[in-house]
């Protein structure tokens, strides 16, 4: 069974479970030489989280167990992104491949709406990321969904 790494809106448990149904959480971990930012493209016109290259710096998040069927269920929800196999390094030093998604349609407003922000920040609260992290997403810009007022 492959791990997925989710690093934006997947974080979120129960987002995941209505994409793709049951997984099994395998921990978490960071990608290294990379950092968080909203630049993809969202069907919506907002931006959403991506990966970026980025010497140095590296991206929390989840690693999930799921099923290639499930994978391909997810491809369909990850429009504007191409899956990639990247090395993860968990909180003991050891490191793991897994799937995760890379940008391929980015927006020139890098600013998620406020309800997508939360995602990401409930799914970090949920699974235990650190604090810094946490923070980290807290602070980053938000804007109102024009669609949910």
């Amino acid at each position: 069974m492959p791990r997925y790494f989710a690093y934006g809106s997947n974080l979120k448990a129960s987002r995941l479970r209505e994409r793709v149904g049951g997984f099994e959480i395998d921990g978490i971990g960071t990608l290294a030489d990379h950092r968080l930012s909203f630049a993809k493209r969202g069907r919506d016109g907002s931006g959403k989280a991506c990966c970026e290259a980025a010497a140095g710096e590296r991206v929390w998040g989840v690693l999930y167990r799921i099923e290639e069927t499930q994978l391909a269920l997810l491809d369909g929800f990850e429009a504007g992104y191409r899956r990639a196999v990247v090395t993860i390094s968990r909180q003991d030093g050891s490191e793991v491949a897994a799937v995760t998604y890379h940008a391929v349609r980015f927006t020139p407003e890098p600013v998620p709406y406020e309800w997508y922000k939360l995602l990401l920040i409930d799914g970090a609260r949920e699974h235990g990321l650190p604090a810094d992290w946490q923070a980290f997403l807290a602070g980053c810009a938000a804007k109102p969904d024009p669609a949910r007022r």
